[in-house]
C-alpha cells in the first residue's frame, strides 16, 4: 500500500508538472500574438531558452537554496534510497514540478520587456533571478525559511502567511520584478510621442488567444496540484479557480469594452489573484477575488502605459504584479470564516506579506537588470529595434519563405 501511495503521488505530480509546463507554451504565444510581426521569433525562443537556464540554475543552486536539498549525490540515493528523498523519485517529481513554477519568472518578466531587449544580457538576468533572487521568496514562505513564518506572522499577526499556489510568490514577485526591468529598459523607440502614447497594435489575435487558453487550461495543473500529494488534493481548488476565471473574463469583458486582448487576459488576472487562496474560499468569494482582479488589470493597465509611461508590452506589472498582489491580501478577506471560507488566515498577515513580496520583486529587479545593464548592456541599439528582434538578434523571420520571396533578407 506504501508503495501504491508513493507511485501514485509520483503520477499525480506529474501530471502537474506536465501541465504547468504546458502553461509556457501559453506565455510564449500570448506574447507571439502581442507584439509585432518583426518581434515574434524572439518571444518564441526567449521563452524555450528562458525555461532551459532556469531549470539548470534551480538545479544547481536554486532548489538547494529553497528547500535545503541538493542532488548532487547518486542516482540511487536521489530516487528514495537515502534519508531526505521520497520512494520512488517523488523528491525528483516535486523537483520538476516545482521548477516549472520558478521558471514562470522570467516568462513573466518576457512579456513586458518585448521587442528592446538584447537576448545575451536577459539570459544572464533569467540565471540570476531563478538561482538566486525567487528561491529566497519561494523558501521563506513555502519552506519557512528564515522563521519569518513563525515569527513576525503567526506570532505577531496572527497566522502564518499563506500563498497556496503562489499568487505572490510567483506572481507578484515576478510582476514586480518586470517593473523593475521595464524601469531600467525605458519605453520602445516611437512609443511616446511629445508625452502622448502611440498604440502599436498586436501583430496576431488568433495567437494571443491561443496563449491565453493554454495556459487557462494548464492553471488548474498550477493551482490544484500545488497540493503535491492525492491526499491533498481538493476540488474547491478547481472549482474556486474555474470561478475566479470566469469572474476575471466578464470583468474584464465589461470594464475593456468587449477588447479582446483584455477579455483573454481578464482570465489570466482572475486565475492569478486566486492562487493564493484558492484552497480556502468559497467559491463566490472566488468570483468576486476574480472579477476585482479583471478590473484592476484592465485600468491599471491603461493607466500605467497611457498616463504614466509605462512601456510594459503585454501588461505584466498589472496582470500579474498588481492582480497577484491583490490576491495575496482578497485571501486574507475571502478565506475568513466570517466570509464564508475556511479560515486560518489573517487581514494582517496577507496584506505584511503581500506588500513584502511585491516590494521583494521591486528591488530584486531594480537590482539584477541594474547590474546587468552596467554589466553588458541591456537595451538593443536603435538600429536592430527598428529592424526587429528576430532579424537582428536571431537571423530569421517568423515566415522565412515569404521573406525570401519578398526580398527581405
Amino acid at each position: 500500500m506504501e508503495q501504491l501511495q508513493a507511485g501514485s503521488d509520483v503520477f499525480f505530480l506529474l501530471m502537474g508538472a506536465i501541465l504547468v509546463f504546458a502553461m509556457h507554451g501559453g506565455f510564449a504565444f500570448l506574447e507571439v500574438g502581442t507584439v509585432r510581426h518583426k518581434n515574434q521569433v524572439n518571444a518564441l525562443v526567449k521563452i524555450m531558452v528562458d525555461f532551459a537556464i532556469s531549470t539548470v540554475v534551480y538545479f544547481f543552486v536554486g532548489y538547494s537554496i529553497a528547500y535545503g536539498v541538493s542532488f548532487l549525490v547518486s542516482a540511487e540515493a536521489i530516487s528514495g534510497g537515502a534519508k531526505g528523498f521520497d520512494p520512488q523519485g517523488l523528491s525528483l517529481v516535486k523537483f520538476f514540478f516545482l521548477c516549472t513554477f520558478a521558471a514562470a519568472i522570467p516568462a513573466i518578466v518576457s512579456g513586458g520587456i518585448a521587442e528592446r531587449a538584447k537576448f545575451g544580457p536577459q539570459c544572464l538576468a533569467t540565471a540570476i533571478l531563478v538561482g538566486l533572487a525567487y528561491p529566497l521568496i519561494e523558501g521563506a514562505v513555502w519552506n519557512k525559511n528564515f522563521g519569518l513564518q513563525a515569527g513576525l506572522f503567526a506570532t505577531t499577526l496572527g497566522a502564518e502567511f499563506k500563498d497556496f499556489a503562489g499568487s505572490i510568490v510567483v506572481h507578484a514577485f515576478g510582476g514586480w520584478v518586470a517593473l523593475g526591468a521595464i524601469w531600467r529598459l525605458g519605453a520602445r523607440l516611437g512609443r511616446y510621442d511629445r508625452g502622448r502614447p502611440i498604440a502599436t497594435p498586436p501583430s496576431s489575435i488568433p495567437w494571443l488567444a491561443m496563449g491565453s487558453w493554454m495556459l487557462c487550461v494548464g492553471w488548474f495543473g498550477f493551482n490544484v496540484m500545488s497540493a503535491q500529494s492525492l491526499k491533498g488534493i481538493s476540488g474547491l481548488v478547481a472549482m474556486n479557480s474555474l470561478m475566479a476565471m470566469a469572474g476575471g473574463i466578464l470583468a474584464a469583458l465589461i470594464a475593456g469594452r468587449n477588447d479582446p486582448g483584455f477579455v483573454h487576459n481578464g482570465a489570466l488576472a482572475g486565475l492569478v489573484a486566486v492562487c493564493a487562496g484558492s484552497d480556502i474560499m468559497h467559491p463566490v468569494g472566488a468570483l468576486a477575488t476574480g472579477a476585482i482582479a479583471g478590473v484592476i488589470f484592465v485600468q491599471m493597465f491603461q493607466l500605467s502605459t497611457n498616463a504614466w509611461k509605462i512601456d510594459d508590452v503585454l501588461g505584466v506589472w498589472a496582470l500579474h504584479g498588481l492582480s497577484g498582489l491583490w490576491g495575496g491580501i482578497a485571501c486574507g478577506i475571502f478565506g475568513s470564516k466570517a466570509l464564508g471560507g475556511l479560515g486560518g488566515v489573517t487581514f494582517a498577515s496577507q496584506l505584511v506579506g503581500s506588500v513584502m513580496g511585491a516590494a521583494f520583486g521591486l528591488l530584486a529587479g531594480i537590482v539584477i537588470y541594474s547590474l546587468v545593464d552596467m554589466m553588458l548592456g541591456f537595451r538593443m541599439s536603435p538600429e536592430d529595434e527598428r529592424q526587429g528582434a528576430d532579424l537582428a538578434i536571431h537571423k530569421i523571420g517568423a515566415n522565412p519563405e515569404d521573406d525570401a520571396r519578398m526580398g527581405r533578407t
